[in-house]
């Protein structure tokens, strides 16, 4: 995710890092290239150029797919924004854990139980993680879990969701010998849940994207309007027609590249989400309660918190 302050005038013109620009730029420079072809020709041998409807025509298109972009980048930032609540209602959920069981499970005498608890909780941010980011989900719990447990993580379906079977496992085990009421236990088991429902809302956004037609629909659309723009302006603006091409391909592609990003909230680029940052407060959390030596907070590198 991109972090810096508001840029002044010239940064915002010649800013590119974080900016959509450069995966535009191959398709926004053809179709000014193509606008200047239109132009030419137009110029050169206007007996032969077709007959144009004017500009009329290409404004009311242009205005039904500015609503349709909106109406798509608008699902693209829910998805972003729900994505964000539930990676904001994990760190809480740690946060009250680590929190909660230091309290309820004091003294040396509960101190294996406390940490291999907590282990967990942040062995699930680390699963859940790598989950969504296409990595190595076992690998990546096993080292918050006890050898024999991680060892038998590559024969479960969901190690993350086995990172929490094994935590309720902990609190049940806590509650027979006595440290924890029924009312206790049921309160933690309840913080368990939320952190599953969190995992069941991550995977519910990372698996179901927007209908491929509905973009699809879109980008064609966009395309042929481009493609289609020169020959509606090439009369009435002559050389600055590829300028004003350039300028409605800029926004239009942009915005459907943008849409892109924060379609995939958990992927790796620009605007997409900082797991690796949100993880970490997790992370820091759970050891600061453990006692343990905390890894440093990530901070952004050239505007940019991965």
């Amino acid at each position: 995710m991109i972090v810096r302050p508001r840029p002044n005038l010239f940064a915002i013109l010649f800013t590119l890092r974080g900016s959509i620009l450069p995966r535009v730029a191959l398709k926004v420079l053809g179709l000014t290239a193509f606008a200047a072809l239109v132009v030419a020709v137009e110029q050169r041998v206007p007996e032969k150029f077709p007959v144009t409807a004017g500009i009329g025509p290409f404004t009311l298109i242009g205005l039904a797919l500015s609503i349709f972009l909106s109406f798509r980048n608008n699902a693209c930032y829910e998805r972003w924004w729900e994505a964000r609540k539930a990676w904001g209602a994990l760190i809480v959920e740690v946060r009250g854990l680590s929190r909660t069981l230091v309290a309820l499970l004091p003294g040396d005498a509960r101190a294996g139980l406390r940490r291999s608890s907590l282990r967990r909780v942040v062995g699930f941010g680390h699963g859940l993680h790598a989950r969504l980011r296409g990595l190595d989900e076992a690998a990546a719990v096993a080292p918050w879990l006890p050898p024999a447990e991680a060892a038998r993580l590559r024969a479960c379906p969901s190690p993350t969701d086995a990172v929490l079977a094994g935590l309720t496992r902990d609190l049940a085990d806590a509650y027979r010998d006595g440290h924890l009421t029924d009312v206790l236990f049921g309160l933690l088991e309840r913080k368990v849940s939320d952190l599953s429902a969190i995992h069941t809302a991550c995977e519910r956004i990372h698996g179901t994207p927007l209908p491929f037609a509905y973009t699809l629909l879109l980008y064609r659309t966009a395309w042929l309007y481009c493609l289609l723009l020169p020959f509606g302006l090439s009369a009435s603006l002559g050389w600055a027609t590829p300028v004003a091409t350039m300028l409605v391909a800029y926004t239009f592609f942009g915005l459907d590249a943008l849409g892109d990003e924060l379609e995939e909230p958990f992927g790796l680029e620009a605007n997409d989400l900082p797991l690796d940052a949100m993880l970490r407060t997790a992370e820091r959390t759970v050891l600061d309660a453990l006692g343990e030596p905390l890894p440093p907070a990530m901070e952004p590198v050239r505007y940019r918190l991965d």
